[in-house]
């Protein structure tokens, strides 16, 4: 009987000590909550789970998103679910957030300003090819036939960025697949999908009709990619080409 109760201030010391833990933890993590939270812009209130999500109902989320930055301003937070979200809804912030103090942008060595100017005899180059296209087209069109402007600005664009990443231009069929694919991965990707608002939640990943296509798609894109650089690989462009002096600048 005494052996048992000289046991209690113990366990109750034990018990006071792991009470104590979790308070502090508490008290730490809220703490930092409202640290946090000291920093964040103005923003709707949230609602309990979902955020603000119920703030972007509708149609036409971007007006949604208008209206609300008439009222909280051009930098608001926005809980979308598990995702806090900073929403810059005018050009000063865009600019701060993306180039003055996105060191992400300014580290990658092949869009540093001279060398994306060294890509000028590469755009010149293009121009003129789509000069030439639509001229030659208007004079051997018919006077009811139209030119498809937005395939031939795509087709250049296309060409463009090829010779600039990869030292030469690609056949049609490659690039319009690149294309293709390249659109339908921006039609999917801008489109909503409850499993990246709730990553915790591992069973909507299983349950997303969005990742399994963007799997796919990233095969089909990776596949044509390992062929072009095989191509690379076994007729490696001349050495004085744009591709090969920003590979050596790098």
């Amino acid at each position: 009987m005494d052996l048992a109760f000289s046991w209690i201030p113990i366990v109750f010391l034990i018990a006071f000590l792991m009470s104590l833990n979790i308070i502090k933890k508490k008290w730490k993590k809220e703490e930092i909550r409202n640290a946090i939270k000291k920093k964040l812009p103005p923003g709707p209130r949230k609602l309990p789970i979902i955020g603000n999500l119920h703030n972007l109902m509708g149609p036409l989320p971007h007006h949604a998103l208008n209206n609300l930055s008439q009222k909280y301003g051009d930098l608001m937070h926005l809980q979308m679910g598990e995702v806090s979200a900073i929403v810059a809804s005018s050009p000063r912030p865009a600019k701060d957030i993306l180039k003055t103090h996105d060191l992400a942008f300014t580290n990658k060595k092949i869009l540093l300003q001279q060398n994306v100017r060294s890509f000028g005899s590469i755009r010149q180059d293009e121009v003129s090819k789509l000069v030439a296209s639509i001229r030659e087209q208007a004079l051997m069109m018919q006077s009811k036939q139209g030119i498809n402007v937005t395939k031939k600005v795509s087709s250049y664009t296309s060409s463009m960025v090829c010779k600039a990443a990869f030292g030469r231009a690609f056949g049609e069929e490659y690039r319009d697949k690149l294309v293709k694919y390249q659109k339908e991965v921006l039609a999917w990707t801008s489109g909503f999908d409850v499993s990246d608002i709730f990553p915790s939640l591992k069973i909507l990943h299983h349950l997303s009709l969005m990742k399994p296509k963007l799997a796919r798609l990233h095969t089909k894109i990776d596949e044509i990619l390992d062929t072009i650089i095989q191509e690379h690989i076994e007729n490696p462009v001349g050495s004085n080409s744009e591709f090969n002096q920003l590979r050596r600048s790098g």
